[in-house]
């Protein structure tokens, strides 16, 4: 997987971690893959829900021991 852009929202709770990723998909080009980190296991549901008001693609979600990892593909 091709990433374009990574954030770290590490030790940042809802809903920063939708705000940076909200930013930084602006910034990105249509098709560019964002991943971003994060420690609030919230954003599990968050970027699910985010990816389907924004049209953005939700690419993938892991768990590795307490961090959670999205992948979005910008619309």
């Amino acid at each position: 997987m091709d990433i374009h852009k990574e954030i770290d929202t590490r030790g940042l709770n809802c809903p920063l971690p939708i705000l940076k990723a909200k930013k930084a998909l602006a910034d990105m080009d249509s098709g560019e893959l964002l991943k971003v980190l994060a420690t609030d296991s919230g954003s599990l549901r968050d970027f699910q829900a985010f990816a389907k008001q924004t049209g953005n693609e939700l690419v993938e979600q892991q768990t590795v021991g307490e961090e959670f990892i999205h992948v979005l593909r910008r619309r």
